[in-house]
């Protein structure tokens, strides 16, 4: 079958095309399909860039069409042959490659495949954690080689254009100081200064600010970060980050910046023009009109508060939620036709997980308002109330009573759960809005004290300082947050470059000044030693490939993904190790529960 040498691949198996006519070739690859008509085998050749189409013809070598017949799926093969056109009624449309086939004279098995635990194919019916524990076959899988391939391009992208604005990439340490503030930090023992501990990075966030300290003017990093938090489909307990700090800057001069970035992403890798400048939306009016401080802006549906209008209305519910200084507020199903009972209660029951207590349902039926409590309302109250949604026939109201969180967690997630019933949420279209004038500092029951509702190097709006201390409630943050498609897809903000502003925050948030110089004394020095105004933002970049790939999980977009037990099935981690490992890093494992 020839020397070693002569087994040089020529082409990868989604370049041939009808002008490669009567090309001789090797080819080599993954079996990823076999069939047997009449004694012709024909077998899909498989790699990274596409398939190919071989015929083993038994008339032309009998012997090498039964070697043929006989191969494993999933077996590492070469083959030499020549390319052939297909039959006019045997083109596939639907293959770059599907004009040709490869008539195939030598083959060679370079390493034969045992029996896998699923199928390789673009519809997986394996099970997540099957899926997870043969990760490495699970990656063979064309639909998951494009979702790593489009992430592979979007580094790219963004190499490239932060270069090009002037930009220096540079690498900040994973082995750092812990300063949780957040999540909790992963720690990692030191052999060399025995009971003490480096903490993996959440964020380069100092780092990126003394950088800025040294006069850099503008970094970014495509940076892995760790976070021991609860994980869900968009988050993993490492994550990686396009990391961006500039000096001498404002607002507008980040978030233009990242427009660009955003713009020149779309058009380089998805091919689509995404309009920029993104509009702007306060927080408040966010939580208002979407309940979530991250609203999906493709379509409408906005809450709507009825407070003023029914609470004087008659019906309990809605009076004495009003009495206590709660809301009534609602959404407007367009076109939803008739709704049956055992919809409405499974809508009602949904609502319910989000804290609400009940669902009043009012439905536009030939101009005629039917709801279950319009036995309580006077007539003229509904009929203002469906005017205030704009409703007509075919419509259907929902309203929730309750305090300021329950109606905003509730509504803005019945809004969601509406618009992809209705199709409104289609993943090939996508619309990003700036949130902005954040609450510096939000109430944490939890600790009774105020905490830092982005991060405790935010700066406060200028005009908002003078409430730092005597109404910390009111004031708002320089600090902004990118949406797409109802994800928070960036966060950042001006930071604090002056000490006594930072020492401030600091107080606000409950740290003494031991405290604060023993977290984070270094910064503060830094802050003295001609710190210049800066800014930035960090992109949850796996995040963003997932919303540009159209999956639901970021872990279809990352190589090896942990469970959302942050367990690795493929190779065992988190694992035990041995007792010399413990005694070298001064440590012993307490086993009692």
């Amino acid at each position: 079958m020839g020397s070693e040498a002569s087994w040089k691949r020529t082409h990868h198996c989604g370049q041939l095309r009808s002008e490669d006519k009567n090309k001789d070739v090797v080819l080599m690859g993954w079996v990823a399909d076999h069939r047997d008509l009449g004694g012709v085998i024909f077998i899909a050749l498989r790699d990274r860039w596409g398939i190919t189409q071989l015929v083993f013809d038994p008339q032309a070598d009998k012997a090498l069409s039964e070697v043929a017949g006989k191969l494993k799926m999933e077996s590492v093969v070469a083959v030499r042959g020549r390319v052939i056109l297909r039959p006019k009624e045997m083109v596939n449309p639907q293959m770059s490659t599907g004009e040709v086939e490869v008539a195939v004279r030598e083959l060679k098995v370079l390493n034969e495949s045992k029996t896998l635990p699923f199928v390789i194919k673009d519809v997986c019916e394996a099970s997540d954690e099957l899926r997870l524990k043969y990760r490495y076959l699970d990656l063979r899988r064309p639909s998951m080689q494009k979702n790593l391939l489009l992430r592979h391009r979007m580094y790219q992208v963004v190499r490239r254009y932060f270069d090009e604005e002037g930009f220096v990439e540079i690498e900040t340490p994973f082995l750092m100081k812990s300063t949780p503030e957040g999540a909790r930090d992963f720690l990692v023992p030191s052999r060399i200064q025995k009971g003490r501990f480096y903490a993996l990075p959440q964020s380069p966030q100092t780092y990126k600010q003394l950088l800025m300290v040294s006069g850099y003017d503008r970094y970014f990093q495509i940076v892995r970060c760790f976070r021991d938090e609860d994980l869900r489909a968009d988050r993993q307990p490492e994550f990686t980050q396009i990391d961006v700090e500039m000096s001498f800057v404002e607002e507008d001069d980040v978030l233009s910046v990242v427009e660009r970035l955003m713009a020149q992403l779309f058009r380089d890798v998805l091919n689509q023009d995404l309009e920029i400048p993104f509009p702007r939306m306060g927080y408040d009016e966010a939580m208002a009109q979407y309940g979530t401080d991250a609203p999906d802006v493709r379509f409408g549906m906005q809450i709507v508060d009825v407070t003023n209008l029914v609470a004087e209305s008659g019906f309990k519910v809605f009076s004495d939620t009003a009495a206590k200084g709660g809301r009534v507020r609602g959404i407007r199903w367009e076109a939803a036709g008739p709704l049956s009972r055992k919809q409405i209660d499974g809508l009602t029951q949904y609502t319910q997980t989000y804290g609400a207590k009940g669902l009043v349902s009012i439905q536009i039926k030939d101009d005629e308002i039917v709801s279950p409590v319009a036995k309580f309302i006077d007539p003229d109250v509904l009929d203002r109330v469906c005017r205030q949604f704009q409703a007509r026939s075919g419509d259907a109201l929902f309203l929730v009573a309750d305090d300021e969180k329950v109606c905003c967690d509730a509504l803005g997630n019945l809004r969601l759960k509406l618009a992809s019933e209705s199709g409104l949420r289609s993943k090939d279209t996508y619309s990003a809005v700036w949130i902005v004038d954040f609450p510096l500092l939000e109430w944490s029951e939890e600790a009774k004290r105020h905490v830092a509702r982005h991060h405790p190097f935010t700066s406060p709006k200028d005009e908002d300082l003078a409430f730092l201390d005597s109404a910390p409630e009111k004031v708002r943050a320089k600090a902004y947050d990118l949406v797409l498609n109802g994800s928070e897809i960036a966060g950042g903000s001006i930071r604090n470059h002056r000490r006594p502003v930072q020492e401030r925050m600091f107080q606000v948030l409950g740290m003494d000044q031991a405290t604060a110089n023993r977290k984070f004394g270094f910064l503060m020095d830094a802050l003295e030693c001609g710190a210049p105004p800066h800014g930035g933002i960090a992109f949850g970049f796996d995040r963003m490939v997932m919303l540009m790939a159209g999956e639901d999980s970021i872990r279809e977009v990352i190589a090896f993904p942990k469970t959302t037990s942050a367990l690795s099935l493929m190779d065992g981690s988190p694992s035990e190790v041995d007792d010399n490992q413990l005694k070298e890093l001064g440590l012993r494992i307490d086993k009692r529960d």
